[in-house]
């Protein structure tokens, strides 16, 4: 299963990039005519939202830069800002990157509204915008991002696998994404399509900022609003919060119960190992920032994205925006090898270190 998703998705992405002319708009979008008759030595600036979640420094930035290398012949810069999840510096980087007249921007917004106006600012300058991972309001020109609410059934779907009987009797609590980023709204909505009516939800959260700590605090309330004996299990959205539900639920003396999580992190995967997180949705990082780097260069370099998004998706204020939806994976102790590793994401040494190594022998990880 996962190689023909893997292979779907590198489908996807075998693209040329030869094709010349404007970058083709529809709906809402505007046309692009900032970097018409650019080559290769562009100007890529590339904003990500915060630097807590340990993909973006590890993954996300260093793969972009390589790929807009490659794509550009060694010539391609790519200008680096991160927000710190924090909406109004992301808003005066997107301005910084407009005076210093960049080629194109790729962005990951802390907040999908409040971008809006800076990528409109940004496209008045004639500088396209690729939303990258999340998808930013305002006229963007390219989207490319993992399929979410796919990610949502997957972990829900795992839950209830992880959960067999048990869901008949007792009680979960979700714990969502932040409330500023559109991709949790979509974990949640595809969660809850496969959750509602299989499961009792004693207690639900938006978790402010995704982070850990606060879904510590939602835990504990949650825990002690139901009782520690009626809660079978629970839905995290990603791999951090569930670091912090796993905190308070030893705290509380609940052990082995599922819980849920998202990104294939480090620590969530060595969680996993000891059993005490059941499991992540392993997102593969490469697909998606090969995309995102394919469509800055066509923009900047003014050519169609045709042969590389072929699909739309709506954004409350642009039509039709062209896209990739990388496929998912659902990550267990059963596929550690087959994913994480084997996609050279992290080696086995790095996973099963001093106090993971009998866990990780037990499951046949060496």
């Amino acid at each position: 299963m996962r190689r023909a998703a893997v292979a779907i998705a590198a489908g996807a992405m075998a693209v040329s990039l030869a094709a010349c002319g404007s970058a083709k708009e529809s709906g809402d979008n505007a046309d692009s005519t900032g970097s018409a008759k650019k080559g290769d030595d562009i100007k890529v600036g590339l904003l990500l939202p915060e630097n807590a979640t340990a993909r973006y420094e590890k993954f996300d930035r260093p793969l972009i830069q390589k790929k807009v290398k490659e794509l550009t012949n060694g010539k391609g810069e790519v200008v680096y800002a991160n927000a710190k999840q924090d909406a109004s510096t992301q808003n005066q980087q997107v301005d910084t990157m407009v005076t210093n007249k960049v080629d194109v921007l790729i962005v990951d917004a802390v907040d999908s509204k409040a971008i809006a106006g800076s990528v409109k600012k940004a496209k008045d300058a004639g500088i396209p915008v690729v939303a990258y991972d999340r998808l930013a309001e305002g006229p963007i020109d390219a989207y490319t991002s993992f399929d979410n609410e796919t990610v949502g059934k997957t972990q829900g779907e795992a839950l209830l696998k992880a959960l067999g009987d048990k869901a008949k009797d007792g009680q979960i609590v979700m714990m969502n994404g932040s409330s500023t980023d559109p991709n949790a709204a979509q974990f949640k909505k595809g969660a809850h399509s496969v959750l509602d009516g299989k499961v009792k939800i004693g207690r639900e959260y938006d978790t402010k900022e995704w982070k850990p700590e606060n879904a510590n605090s939602n835990m504990e309330g949650a825990i002690s609003a139901l009782g520690k004996d009626k809660i079978v299990g629970v839905y995290s959205a990603n791999d951090g919060m569930a670091g912090g539900i796993i905190t308070a639920l030893k705290a509380a003396g609940i052990a082995d119960i599922p819980v849920t999580g998202q990104d294939a992190e480090l620590a969530g995967v060595q969680r996993i190992v000891t059993g005490e997180q059941y499991m992540s949705v392993y997102k593969p990082y490469p697909q998606e920032a090969d995309v995102a780097a394919e469509m800055a260069v066509a923009l900047a370099q003014g050519k169609s994205l045709d042969s590389i998004a072929k699909d739309k998706v709506d954004s409350p204020t642009t039509k039709a925006i062209p896209s990739v939806l990388v496929p998912v994976v659902s990550l267990t102790k059963d596929n550690i090898k087959d994913t994480v590793i084997k996609d050279g994401i992290y080696t086995v040494s790095e996973i099963c270190t001093g106090k993971y190594k009998a866990a990780c022998d037990k499951i046949g990880l060496k």
